[in-house]
C-alpha cells in the first residue's frame, strides 16, 4: 500500500509540473517572440534544433539502459551511475567541441553562432542530469525531478523577462537555458547523493558492455530526431530565419503537448508488458481504455485548434505570427497521431519488436527527410508542416499494423461514436460563435464537448480510473525486474 501511495504520489506530482512547466514554457515563447520578433524567434528555433541534434547523437541509450540496470535486484548502483555519468560526460564533451568546429562551417550569423555554442555548453549540463533520473525513478522520488525542472523553468523565464525589459541581445535570451539547465542539474545532483555516491568511474570493460546493450536505443534517438526536428534544420538551411520563426512558433505548441501521450503511455506501460503474453484479456482491456482516452482528448484537440488556431497563436506569438495559425491547423493531425504512434509503439516495445519498430522509424525518417528537401524549397513552412503529418500518420499506422500482425491485437473502443457525436457538437457550437472572444470559445466549447459525452454516456468515470487501479500498479512495479 505504501508503494501504491508513493506511485501515484509521484505521478500527480510529474503531471502537475509538467503542465506547470508548459504553461511557463509558452509564456516564454509568447515574451521571446514578441522581443525577437519573426527573423530572431527562427533564429532561436534554429539554436534549439541543435540541441536536439546534439541530444540525439550523443545519446548511446545511456539514460534507458542505465536506469533498467541499477533497477535489477543486487545492481551496483554506485558503480552503474558512476560509469553512465562518466561516459555521458565524455560524450557532452565530444559534443561542445563538434559545436566549436560545426560554426565555422554554418551559414549562420554570428549571434546564432554564439547561440549554437551556449546550447553546447548547457547540453553538459542537460545531459548529466539525464543520467541521474533513472535513479529517482527507480526509488520513487521523480518529483525531486519534477521540482528540479519547474524551478529551472522559473529561473529561465525571470531571466528572459529581465532580458526583454532591459533590451538585451539575443545571446542573453539563450543564456537563459544555460542557466535553466544548470540550476535543474545542480538540485538533482543535491538529491540524488541521498540514493547513490556519484564519482567519474572508468571501467572499460563495462564500457564496453553498456555500449554494446545500449546502442540500438541510441540509434532510434538518432532516427526519431531525423523526421522530428530536421525540418526546422532544413528550413534555416533552405529559408529565411522568418519562415522558421513562423513554423517554429505553431510547432512548439505541438512540442509542448506530445508529453501528454508519453505520460499515459509511461503509467500503463509497466501493466502492459506483464500482461502482454501472460494475461492477454487483461492486456488487451487496458490497451483499449487506454486507445479510447486517447480518442477522447485527441477529438477536442484536433476540432478546438481548427476554430481556435487564430486566438492561440494570437496569445502565443502576437500580431507578426499570424500565419503561423494555419501551420498550427495543420500540424494539430500530426499531434494526433503522435498519440496513437506512442500507443502502438509502446505495445511493440512491451511485445519485444523494438527492432521492427526501428525498421519503421528509419523508414519514417528517410521519407520525412526527402519530402522536406524537394518540398520545402517550393512551399516552405507549410510543406514542412504537411511532411509532419504525413510522417507521423505513417508511424501510428505502421506501428499499429506491425501489432495486429505480430501479437493479434486490434483495439476496440465501446461507444466510440459517441465521442464523435459529441465532437460533432463542439464544432457546431465553434462555428455558430465563431468571431467570438478566444477564451469564451475555448470554454464553452470544451464544456459542450464533455456535456455531450456525459450526456450521451460515451465514458464512465469507473472506466478511465480501472486503468491502473493502485493496488495493480503496486503489485506490476514489484514485478518489473
Amino acid at each position: 500500500m505504501f508503494i501504491a501511495r508513493k506511485i501515484a504520489y509521484n505521478v500527480l506530482a510529474s503531471s502537475i509540473s509538467k503542465i506547470l512547466s508548459t504553461i511557463l514554457a509558452l509564456v516564454s515563447i509568447g515574451f521571446i517572440t514578441r522581443y525577437l520578433g519573426a527573423d530572431g524567434f527562427g533564429d532561436y528555433a534554429t539554436v534549439l534544433a541543435f540541441l536536439a541534434f546534439f541530444s540525439a547523437v550523443s545519446d548511446l541509450g545511456l539514460y534507458q539502459f542505465s536506469t533498467r540496470e541499477i533497477s535489477r535486484p543486487g545492481a551496483d548502483e554506485n558503480m552503474i551511475i558512476g560509469n553512465a555519468f562518466s561516459l555521458r560526460v565524455i560524450s557532452s564533451f565530444f559534443i561542445l567541441a563538434l559545436a566549436f568546429l560545426l560554426v565555422f562551417f554554418l551559414p549562420y550569423a554570428r549571434e546564432v553562432k554564439l547561440g549554437i555554442v551556449i546550447i553546447a555548453v548547457s547540453f553538459i549540463f542537460s545531459s548529466g542530469y539525464q543520467i541521474l533520473n533513472g535513479v529517482f525513478q527507480k526509488n520513487l522520488a521523480m518529483d525531486r525531478v519534477a521540482i528540479s525542472e519547474f524551478l529551472g523553468k522559473v529561473l529561465q523565464l525571470a531571466m528572459i523577462i529581465l532580458a526583454v525589459k532591459l533590451k538585451l541581445s539575443f545571446s542573453w535570451i539563450m543564456t537563459s537555458l544555460l542557466f535553466n539547465m544548470s540550476l535543474s542539474f545542480l538540485l538533482v545532483y543535491f538529491w540524488s547523493r541521498r540514493y547513490v555516491k556519484l564519482s567519474f568511474r572508468f571501467d572499460f570493460a563495462y564500457w564496453k558492455y553498456f555500449l554494446r546493450e545500449s546502442y540500438p536505443i541510441g540509434i532510434t534517438a538518432v532516427i526519431v530526431f531525423a523526421y522530428f526536428k530536421m525540418d526546422t534544420l532544413l528550413l534555416s538551411f533552405l529559408k529565411t530565419s522568418a519562415e522558421v520563426g513562423i513554423y517554429n512558433v505553431a510547432y512548439k505548441v505541438l512540442e509542448n503537448l506530445s508529453f501528454f501521450p508519453a505520460m499515459i503511455v509511461g503509467l500503463i506501460f509497466p501493466i502492459i508488458s506483464q500482461n502482454i503474453f501472460s494475461d492477454k484479456k487483461k492486456f488487451a482491456d487496458v490497451s483499449d481504455k487506454t486507445f479510447k482516452i486517447f480518442v477522447l482528448l485527441t477529438t477536442p484537440l484536433i476540432i478546438g485548434t481548427l476554430f481556435l488556431s487564430d486566438g492561440l497563436i494570437g496569445l502565443i506569438g502576437g500580431a507578426g505570427f499570424s500565419e503561423s495559425a494555419t501551420v498550427l491547423r495543420i500540424l494539430i493531425f500530426a499531434l494526433a497521431a503522435i498519440f496513437f504512434g506512442t500507443f502502438f509503439n509502446a505495445i511493440l516495445i512491451a511485445g519485444n519488436l523494438q527492432k521492427k519498430l526501428m525498421v519503421v522509424l528509419f523508414g519514417a525518417a528517410i521519407f520525412n527527410i526527402a519530402a522536406n528537401l524537394i518540398f520545402i524549397p517550393l512551399f516552405s513552412y507549410k510543406a514542412a508542416a504537411v511532411n509532419s503529418v504525413v510522417t507521423e500518420i505513417f508511424v501510428a499506422i505502421a506501428g499499429g499494423y506491425l501489432v495486429f500482425k505480430n501479437l493479434r491485437y486490434f483495439p476496440q473502443a465501446e461507444k466510440i461514436t459517441r465521442i464523435f457525436i459529441a465532437g460533432v457538437l463542439m464544432a457546431t457550437f465553434l462555428f455558430l460563435f465563431r468571431g467570438s472572444n478566444f477564451y469564451f470559445s475555448g470554454l464553452f466549447g470544451a464544456a459542450v464537448y464533455f456535456l455531450a459525452l456525459w450526456l450521451l454516456g460515451a465514458v464512465e468515470t469507473a472506466e478511465i480510473s480501472s486503468i491502473i487501479s493502485k493496488k495493480e500498479t503496486a503489485e506490476n512495479y514489484e514485478a518489473i525486474p
